[in-house]
């Protein structure tokens, strides 16, 4: 049978039966609109949670030397444990598959400018802290460099909350501003970042300044924490073990002490946030293929519905020389063909709803969804799996039915 034939009289046949082509429709839009919305808002949503957890910092250890809860070598519990610049450096050269360590001292100082004054949080860290800790300075501004450092700068760096709280809408790069009564230059304010956890304050509202200048003007000798990243994330819980056993070796306690140096490691929620979002999309994912399958059982349900109404009408086709084939082509196209319209009305739904929601302002909390090709493939690949079974039973019946009895029908 001619294709285009097959074309017109399915156009035919289809706007016969308007209510009943609408509905099979409408069926399969929703179900598409389903797959390809939980898909997409399961997506951003990872993303989002991902995003705000590594706003304190990407696979990073935070480690606060505290007192030893076990004797050792004669000594008794109880014992403060204290590490300094030069333990870091030993660390920094012992550990295997360490990318970065930083030191942190935090004080509270008294923060003047102009009429404004405000006691706010300042910490003292070094250059590398900022690549760990996802801090990413705004246009125009920097970040503290080892010139800063070595020099003992007084120089400052702002989050962003603290900067709008004491400038307002004025740039506040190049400002002197007074901390504890010592002035310091403003040489770049933090990008706003999503942060969901914090051990000593938002990054938004700390004022940060090198570590060298920090103990300056503190007196302060021992590190508050400090933070350290493996090379590699699978490495981290070896590099604990080595960052606890070469401070052990210097100070004198159980490298199995827990309690010495606690040691919060983040690749641990990382680790955990991906399994729980994996197994939650694809929770959301087997609730949008369910709908989408119960679109294709009406789908189906309408077609066999078709055949037993135009059982005459094959019986006499096919006493006039039509294949079983051709019987078996007209109603896979057919299916394939409301199959395919509604699918691409449910995936156009998709784009323009994900398109519009960063305009809702929802961002911060849910996400914004992504139609990534992935999202498309999936929804491609059930839709028409769905479309070729929902149609095939129903076909394969028509062409197997006998010439001489359809025609008695």
């Amino acid at each position: 049978m001619d294709f285009w034939l097959l074309l017109r009289q399915l156009v035919r046949d289809l706007k016969s039966q308007k209510m009943r082509t609408l509905m099979t429709t409408f069926g399969i839009v929703w179900g598409t609109a389903a797959v390809s919305l939980l898909l997409a808002f399961g997506q951003g949503f990872h993303q989002q949670m991902y995003k705000s957890s590594a706003g304190l910092g990407e696979n990073i250890c935070i480690a606060w030397p505290s007192r030893t809860s076990l004797p050792f070598e004669g000594l008794g519990k109880g014992r403060r444990i204290r590490l300094d610049e030069d333990d870091m450096q030993l660390i920094r050269a012992k550990a295997d598959g360490l990318e970065a360590i930083s030191s942190e001292y935090e004080a509270s100082f008294k923060l003047i400018y102009e009429k404004k004054t405000l006691a706010v949080d300042v910490h003292g860290v070094t250059p590398v802290f900022a690549s760990m800790r996802t801090i990413v300075p705004q246009d125009g501004g920097r970040w503290i460099d080892d010139l800063d450092w070595n020099g003992r700068r007084r120089v400052a760096f702002l989050g962003d909350g603290i900067a709008d709280t004491v400038f307002g809408t004025t740039d506040p790069v190049g400002k002197t501003i007074r901390l504890n009564g010592s002035p310091f230059l403003v040489i770049g304010v933090m990008q706003k970042k999503p942060q969901d956890s914090s051990y000593s304050g938002r990054d938004k509202e700390n004022v940060f300044i090198p570590g060298t200048t920090h103990r300056a003007l503190t007196g302060q000798k021992y590190v508050d924490e400090f933070i350290f990243r493996a090379s590699e994330s699978s490495k981290t819980d070896a590099l604990k073990t080595q960052v606890l056993e070469i401070a052990a070796a210097k100070h004198r306690f159980d490298p199995n002490d827990k309690e010495a140096i606690g040691i919060w490691d983040t690749t641990e929620m990382f680790q955990f946030l991906n399994t729980f979002m994996l197994a939650f999309r694809a929770f959301l994912g087997i609730v949008g293929s369910l709908t989408l399958v119960v679109g294709g059982i009406g789908v189906s349900n309408i077609m066999n519905v078709v055949v037993e109404e135009r059982t005459r009408e094959i019986g006499i086709k096919m006493a006039l020389g039509a294949r079983p084939g051709a019987i078996l082509f007209q109603f896979m196209l057919e299916t394939l063909l409301i199959t395919g319209v509604g699918g691409a009305i449910g995936l156009g739904l998709t784009l323009g709803l994900c398109a519009a929601f960063p305009a809702l302002g929802f961002t911060d909390y849910v996400g914004n969804p992504p139609v990534s090709p992935t999202v498309a493939a999936i929804t491609a690949t059930l839709l028409g799996s769905i479309g070729v079974l929902a149609g095939f039973f129903p076909a394969r019946d028509a062409a197997r039915l006998d010439p001489v009895v359809a025609m008695k029908l």
